[in-house]
Formats: C-alpha cells, sequence, structure tokens
C-alpha cells in the first residue's frame, strides 16, 4: 500500500501481483480528520494559540480519532485484498521534507513548522495504524522517491512515469500526482518484497 498523504486525508494506491508487471489492486481516499470537528483537518493551526499543555491535550484526542480512522480504512483494504486471495504485507507513507520542530512549544512559536506539524500528524497516525495492522512501514521523502524508484526497479525516470501513467488505466480517475506518487511508493515496497521473498526461498 502506498500513501500520499494531506492535511485530513491520504490518497492509498495497492499494486499487487508480479514486480515486473504490478496491478493496481485498490485507489481510494482515506479520511483521517472527524468531520464534526472540521478544525482537526489542521490540528497544529487549530492548537496555535493555546497553552502547550492544553495543546497536547487537545493534539492527542486528534491523534486518537485519525489514527481510529486510518486503522480501519486499512483494516478494510485488508480485508478486501484477503477476499481476492491477496495478503497486504506492507505500508509505504510520502515524507514531507519540510523542517521539524524540536518541540511543541518551538512548533507552536512557528507557522512555518505549523504546517508541516500539520502533515506528520496524520503520516504519524498513518503509521500507527499500519503496525497496529501487523504491516511493515516504510517512509520515503516525496523528493527521493523517483530516485530511489529508478535505482531499485532499474528503470529510467521517464519510463517509470509512463509505467505510472499506465497503471492509472487500469482503474481510470481520479489519478493524478497523489496517486501517481502512491503507485510507485507501493511499486517499490512490491519489489522490496518479492526480492526478499526470493532470497528467503533460496
Amino acid at each position: 500500500m502506498g500513501f500520499a498523504p494531506h492535511s485530513g486525508w491520504t490518497a492509498v494506491v495497492v499494486l499487487g501481483g508480479a514486480r515486473a508487471d504490478p496491478r493496481v489492486l485498490a485507489r481510494s481516499r482515506v479520511e483521517m480528520a472527524d468531520p464534526r470537528y472540521p478544525e482537526s483537518r489542521q490540528p497544529y493551526h487549530a492548537v496555535e494559540t493555546l497553552g502547550v499543555e492544553e495543546a497536547a491535550r487537545r493534539l492527542d484526542g486528534y491523534m486518537a480519532v485519525a489514527e481510529g480512522m486510518a486503522y480501519a480504512a486499512i483494516r478494510a483494504l485488508a480485508e478486501d485484498l484477503g477476499g481476492r486471495g491477496y495478503r497486504a504485507t506492507s505500508v509505504g507513507i510520502l515524507e514531507s521534507s519540510g523542517r521539524t520542530g524540536s518541540s511543541l512549544a518551538s512548533i507552536l512559536a512557528s507557522h512555518a513548522l505549523i504546517h508541516t506539524a500539520d502533515g506528520d500528524h496524520f503520516r504519524k497516525a498513518l503509521a500507527a495504524a499500519a503496525e497496529r495492522s501487523d504491516l511493515a512501514v516504510s517512509r520515503v521523502r516525496a523528493r527521493d522517491l523517483e530516485a530511489q524508484a529508478e535505482a531499485r526497479l532499474c528503470r529510467p525516470v521517464p519510463r517509470l512515469r509512463e509505467a505510472v501513467k499506465q497503471f492509472g488505466r487500469q482503474v481510470g480517475p481520479p489519478w493524478g500526482a497523489d496517486q501517481k506518487m502512491a503507485a510507485l511508493l507501493a511499486w517499490l515496497l512490491l519489489d522490496q518484497a518479492q526480492r526478499k521473498g526470493r532470497r528467503t526461498s533460496g
């Protein structure tokens, strides 16, 4: 499963089959913010004016909801895959390249850090939900994704982009930048898992 997270939601693409010619098994959008509390889509913005202790308490609540929603979505995907003869093994999460704060106080004091922390909040929720589901978790910076894919999949970036574009034809729209990056990340994980399986069986 490859995830391209945003504040409050994430795109997810699941690939399976042979690593040389993968198939798109699922493509969806996962909501991770409580619709009753719209401010939870940008949790650090929501607590920006609060004291550190109260901010931490509210962030813990937002995190519990985000993780619960992510866990339910991952389990539903895994169960659907199982019903079709596939087994979910790993989750990839695209990382931001933004600077992170060393403490909650430092984050709340910087609007730039708040923006990064909003995204990281949901990445952490996804990672916790995946680990709770007994899935391996990999986190790859978005700006490094194509270079890693080129090295591991042994295909030049233009060919990778064309292949990922063709994945979209298997499922139809929407197939934008988020889905393409999530698919490429899922392909990396599929390749890694199958190479590891070959070494183990050998």
